[in-house]
């Protein structure tokens, strides 16, 4: 019986948690630090803690499917390829949770708070390690690629790709706090442009380019079409995920609601819901926006307001439109790919936004 696809995807997911696992507890002999540091392993430790902590490991899945793209046989360089992508992602959590002074991640401490309580009287010890600890993430994520048993030339491309979806990614970054120092409300192209940089360009275009390196196709080849699928799959990601901040349940998403609201942050969700509410509404969601003690009730009562006003269903509509026009250009890889790994990136638009939306 052939396997489906969604059921692959999980035996992916399983087998790439038992490879980190083993990676993490091998690092240790591997990082040439001092003898005395004890601080060295402590951050390998909560690395460690917050990338086996959760996670659907989607990229590790595309990356395997891109490679099945072109053949069904195994492919070498998908492992170290697999552990580049999820470090990346690592090293951006850290720094996001950073960033957004988040206390929790995956239903547990991220690794700032995790200093804070280690060192409560050095903040700045605390954040500089924090940094530090994202910056090996982001250092590993490269080295494991230099290491891999692979010809430079593919290993070299490998690189090259990682080295540009962090460069995008950290541009993205830059461009997503930029975007909330305007005074205008951002149009939608803005909120697209910043998705397409943060989100679809290390977590959907470097996963297929690294696993069509990896079984010998030549990604230049299909730059536009992966491009323009990785752009509508970003930003169905990134409106699912602002949508989670405000309509999504935190026993699933393992963060508080409404972050967005208190950081005052022109999210996906909060730019419709602004557009959508007029008075009184909006005068209270005008004075939770940016305001960082708005308490649980508050983010309550603006989840209640967003769902008068159709927020909510409008933005599930939004995205499963781009979900199908991410489908669409999968749809037309046939019959030039295999008919298998084409129905996983035709059926992984939607499925994102259903599993969460």
């Amino acid at each position: 019986m052939t396997e489906q696809p969604l059921d692959r995807a999980a035996r992916i997911e399983h087998r790439f948690n038992a490879l980190f696992a083993e990676y993490f507890d091998t690092l240790g002999t591997a990082l040439d630090a001092p003898a005395f540091s004890r601080f060295t392993p402590d951050c390998v430790g909560l690395l460690r803690d917050l990338s086996l902590r959760g996670g659907k490991r989607m990229r590790v899945v595309l990356l395997h499917e891109a490679a099945r793209l072109v053949t069904a046989e195994p492919v070498d360089g998908l492992d170290a390829a697999a552990l580049s992508i999820e470090l990346l992602q690592t090293h951006g959590l850290v720094h996001d949770d950073l960033i957004d002074d988040s206390a929790t991640r995956r239903g547990g401490p991220t690794t700032y708070y995790a200093y804070r309580g280690r060192f409560p009287g050095r903040p700045r010890a605390a954040l500089g390690l924090t940094v530090l600890a994202g910056d090996l993430a982001l250092a590993l994520s490269l080295r494991v690629l230099l290491e891999a048993e692979l010809p430079v030339a593919v290993r070299q491309a490998m690189v090259e790709v990682q080295t540009r979806a962090a460069t995008d990614t950290f541009v993205g970054q830059i461009a997503d706090l930029e975007r909330d120092f305007t005074a205008a409300v951002p149009d939608a192209e803005m909120l697209h442009d910043v998705a397409d940089h943060k989100t679809a360009r290390y977590s959907v275009l470097a996963p297929m380019r690294l696993g069509l390196l990896a079984a010998g196709a030549e990604p230049g080849a299909h730059e536009d079409e992966l491009r323009r699928y990785a752009r509508l799959v970003g930003i169905c990601g990134q409106m699912r995920d602002d949508w989670l901040d405000l309509f999504g349940d935190e026993g699933t998403t393992g963060k508080p609601t409404g972050g967005d609201i208190r950081e005052g942050r022109h999210t996906y969700t909060v730019v419709r819901l602004l557009s959508a509410v007029s008075g009184s509404e909006r005068d209270f969601v005008d004075r939770a926006l940016g305001d960082p003690a708005c308490t649980p009730e508050t983010i309550a009562e603006i989840r209640a307001i967003g769902e008068r006003a159709g927020v909510a269903d409008r933005m599930r509509a939004d995205m499963r439109q781009y979900a199908e026009r991410a489908r669409l250009v999968a749809q037309g890889w046939r019959p030039r790919w295999r008919e298998d790994a084409v129905a996983f990136f035709e059926l992984l638009p939607r499925w994102s936004v259903e599993r969460s939306a």
